[in-house]
């Protein structure tokens, strides 16, 4: 499978301690399937810190990776699991949470999500409400890459 990146600079290597803490799932590699999301989110970037909008392309075997007993944790909806996931990986309050995937494939978390998890963290709308909101997004799709073991199953093309 195809996987692209969207950034404000070429990845020549990719460094997991340079990467961003509290963001969907963790602090790790993000990448998605769909390409046109990679290049929005790689004009994102630049706008945000300047740079070039660049996409870089890798293969990856999910099939392979698990095989290789890699632990994997797939969203296939944005459900009351995954928006619990996460919240917890988002929370800069307290102790940050960990887990012990390699790999993580769902939705993505956008500003409308965002906005209901921040209404969830000042105790104005409850858990329900945050899951209600779900139900209606047509939300697009990240793979997570949160270990060094992860990403030798990421093949930069």
């Amino acid at each position: 499978m195809r996987l692209y990146h969207g950034s404000n600079q070429p990845i020549e290597r990719i460094d997991l301690t340079k990467v961003r803490k509290y963001k969907d799932f963790g602090q790790g590699f993000y990448t998605t399937h769909l390409p046109q999301q990679a290049k929005e989110w790689s004009r994102t970037i630049t706008n945000r810190y300047g740079g070039i909008p660049t996409v870089t392309e890798y293969e990856f075997d999910l099939d392979k990776a698990i095989a290789a007993g890699l632990n994997v944790k797939i969203f296939e909806v944005a459900d009351r699991e995954w928006a619990l996931f996460v919240m917890a990986n988002r929370n800069r309050v307290g102790r940050e949470f960990h887990h012990d995937y390699d790999i993580v494939i769902g939705p993505v978390a956008d500003d409308d999500m965002a906005r209901l998890f921040g209404l969830y963290d000042m105790k104005i709308i409850g858990l329900e409400a945050v899951v209600a909101g779900l139900i209606y997004k047509d939300l697009n799709s990240q793979y997570f890459f949160a270990t060094e073991r992860a990403l030798d199953y990421l093949v930069k093309l």
